[in-house]
């Protein structure tokens, strides 16, 4: 059957009433913030558990340090072999006329710079 309302309740039993419900609550509330506090909880877990969690954090690091250790296959197709072999020689002989005319530039490069400065420091002085 239905309940009878609030209204026939005297003040003091529905003081009592709102101050259960706040207790309760406060009590959920409490429970809630326990089961949601996680790192209060791993703390715990590794006090109690110290152990188990060096042998596990050993075991991923020895996992991650030995896991670039495995060859990696390269497949070479034969066709651009040939092709890739006539890329490195030209670019082989390209470096080595690149480093060739460097060398005889350097001397008309050093000359020129050291002109300019000198030429640059000697105005400076003339007009001051």
């Amino acid at each position: 059957m239905a309940e009878k309302s609030g209204r026939n309740k005297s003040i003091d039993e529905l003081t009592a009433e709102i101050a259960q419900s706040r207790e309760r609550v406060t009590r959920d509330l409490r429970g809630l913030r326990y089961e949601v506090d996680f790192a209060a909880k791993f703390r715990r877990s590794f006090r109690e558990q110290t152990i188990s969690w060096l042998t596990t954090a050993a075991a991923v690091g020895a996992l991650v340090a030995l896991a670039p250790m495995r060859k990696k296959k390269i497949y070479v197709d034969a066709k651009n072999n040939r092709k890739s072999k006539k890329k490195l020689v030209e670019a082989g002989f390209a470096v080595a006329v690149l480093k060739i005319v460097a060398r005889l530039a350097r001397p008309v490069i050093v000359e020129f710079v050291k002109n300019r400065l000198t030429d640059f420091g000697g105005q400076s002085r003339r007009k001051t």
